[in-house]
């Protein structure tokens, strides 16, 4: 069988043979208002989507040496994309559980990060949460932490896509002891970086506009600007941090940030709860990315975004986990589930945040946060090959009259049998194919043993 290529970068296309074939499942491509397509193939050359179409069930293709993964019995869909992660947190998963936001990070979690993270250890909490992704569906990720030159290479070895931010923060932190530091440090993580893979995206994050100055978060904005990268913040995440920045510049976060002219499509804002009407409208009007994260927000008890009102004035809103020690997975199935469910209970209304709403969070539109959205979030021909098979022959998915509810409302992550990132197999039949699990773990118990608090 001979197809046509399409490559996203180059769009001369030429005829090739596949050289993976993910055949028989239902098609999900959550490219527009696409139906879902059932008994089809998914056909995958150099890492591109080169054809999707119906198929005969009992087709064998013994013509082509392409691999093959059977998705009898199975949802073909777009991998994950967790658009707000810290993903060596992993190592302090469940280490200060049911405390106050303030009381949690500031008494609990920063000294715990000042006296435990290294480079050693960042690059085994950054394997354990790749891990983790992979086995839960997860195929992009967008990081902000520390010591990140080892989370890029936990990243690398597992296969994911990602944009990986280095955090910055106006204080002594982990691997940047003086914070006058804390931009060069940052610039010097990007230009080591960039260019050095297609599947990581260098970045800064900036911690918060309460724990950063004016001139750290102007700094980051231009070196981000000048390599044409994002910037990732927390924003208005609790009533204090508000109240702080009133207190300091006479507005609201938004409105300070808008002052300082950090406020554009480039700007990734996690969290963004407290924002009243004006702020979003501002939001909106800059095009300002949002990374939704109710999970952690629920957890440590810190309000809950007006999603559905944000998406109704046209905001670009993706899914988030958060870190471990405040989630505590990085599982985006159940992340989906409860962002639509507490957005009904918000709104008082049933119908807030439908499961196809929900599920372009996670995927299309949470690669459009990312701005990825070229390459990944959906499956097109000449879209890179980020893919997931979730096994549907399972108790709690029987019988699926809609796809999509069945996904976001009752699937989870260990449904997912099969992951693909750039037309690599990282997942096969559940058995991973880049990391050793047993190793990973391992060293991460062993981590956890040194860890008081």
């Amino acid at each position: 069988m001979i197809i046509e290529k399409k490559d996203s970068d180059n769009f001369q296309n030429r005829r090739v043979d596949p050289d993976l074939i993910i055949k028989g499942g239902t098609v999900i491509t959550m490219s527009g208002d696409m139906e879902p397509i059932r008994d089809a193939a998914v056909f995958v050359t150099d890492g591109i989507i080169t054809d999707i179409r119906e198929i005969n069930v009992n087709d064998h293709f013994p013509d082509l040496k392409a691999e093959i993964i059977d998705a009898h019995d199975a949802i073909i869909m777009p991998g994950l994309i967790n658009a707000h992660s810290h993903t060596a947190m992993t190592v302090f998963r469940g280490i200060a559980d049911d405390l106050p936001l303030k009381k949690w990070l500031f008494e609990k979690i920063f000294p715990a990060e000042a006296r435990f993270l290294n480079p050693d250890t960042v690059y085994w909490g950054a394997l354990l949460g790749c891990l983790e992704m992979i086995s839960s569906g997860t195929t992009c990720l967008a990081d902000g932490y520390f010591f990140q030159d080892s989370t890029v290479q936990a990243v690398h070895e597992s296969g994911l896509r990602a944009l990986i931010a280095q955090g910055v923060i106006d204080f002594p932190a982990p691997g940047v002891d003086d914070p006058r530091k804390n931009l060069e440090t940052a610039q010097k993580f990007i230009e080591k970086w960039i260019g050095f893979s297609d599947l990581i995206t260098p970045g800064i994050f900036c911690h918060s506009p309460v724990t950063c100055s004016r001139q750290t978060l102007t700094g980051a904005f231009k070196i981000s600007k000048d390599f044409g990268l994002p910037l990732q913040i927390h924003l208005s995440e609790t009533s204090e941090e508000v109240n702080e920045i009133m207190k300091q510049e006479g507005v609201r976060p938004v409105h300070y940030l808008d002052r300082i002219g950090l406020l554009d499509s480039s700007l990734i804002a996690a969290h963004s709860i407290h924002l009243d009407p004006e702020e979003m409208e501002i939001l909106s009007k800059k095009g300002v990315r949002i990374a939704h994260v109710p999970e952690s927000n629920m957890k440590l008890c810190v309000g809950t975004a007006r999603v559905s009102k944000m998406a109704g004035m046209g905001l670009d809103i993706g899914l988030g986990t958060d870190g471990c020690a405040s989630n505590n997975n990085l599982d985006l199935f159940q992340v989906m589930d409860i962002a639509a469910k507490l957005s009904k209970v918000i709104d008082l209304d049933p119908v807030s945040l439908d499961a196809k709403t929900v599920l372009a969070m996670a995927t299309s539109r949470g690669a459009s946060v990312l701005g990825l959205e070229r390459d990944t979030g959906t499956l097109e021909k000449g879209k890179k090959a980020d893919i997931i098979v979730v096994d549907t022959h399972a108790p709690h998915l029987c019988p699926i009259y809609d796809p999509f509810s069945a996904i976001v409302y009752s699937a989870n992550g260990a449904d997912v049998k099969d992951v693909i990132v750039n037309g690599k197999v990282l997942m096969k039949n559940r058995e991973f194919k880049t990391l050793d699990k047993t190793e990973i773990m391992a060293q991460v118990n062993n981590i956890s043993k040194s860890i008081t608090i």
